[in-house]
């Protein structure tokens, strides 16, 4: 018998939202079955439709975060993948480059020096409001975090994360929006 999944559980497999799930399920854009008044996903036609829209995948990918390991590790992982991949050290340095350039994603870390990741997200949001954005933190569960997540941003990546995390989520994100 094929493995159902919850909604929490479709939204951990893949690496999004819960509302992100919803959303997907409501636009018909991820197999979903209703189940009663429940969304339920068969983990085989969810690994199906992954693989069906995840090759030839490339984009454009923004990563504003302070720590140069971690945009070291996001443009080495993605652009072996065939991404290209732009850095940003700073707030304000990443909204720059949002105002000159077209990304298909954005990673966007919340605690950084200067002007935070909150007000960063607030001002994208202002100039490019269709741009997905997702949180990359290592404070999960602080009140900015909380902040964040009532704006509904794409997805959250926890620190620490792996190359493997990386490419999955990125290919998750690409794929569930449609960019390419």
């Amino acid at each position: 018998m094929t493995e159902l999944m919850t909604p929490d559980e479709a939204a951990c497999y893949l690496r999004v939202t819960k509302k992100t799930i919803y959303r997907l399920a409501r636009l018909g854009k991820i197999p979903a079955t209703k189940v009663g008044q429940q969304w339920r996903f068969r983990k085989n036609k969810v690994d199906e439709w992954l693989h069906r829209n995840s090759i030839g995948t490339t984009a454009s990918i923004l990563v504003i975060d302070d720590e140069e390991t971690i945009r070291s590790l996001f443009k080495e992982t993605l652009e072996e993948s065939g991404h290209k991949v732009t850095t940003a050290a700073t707030g304000s340095k990443g909204l720059e480059l949002v105002k000159q350039w077209d990304f298909d994603l954005v990673f966007l870390d919340l605690k950084m020096p200067g002007m935070d990741g909150a007000e960063v997200f607030r001002q994208i949001k202002s100039i490019k409001p269709d741009l997905p954005i997702a949180i990359i933190t290592g404070y999960p569960g602080s009140d900015m975090m909380v902040w964040a997540l009532a704006q509904n941003p794409l997805g959250v990546m926890n620190k620490p994360f792996n190359e493997a995390d990386i490419a999955s989520t990125v290919a998750n994100f690409l794929r569930i929006t449609g960019r390419r």
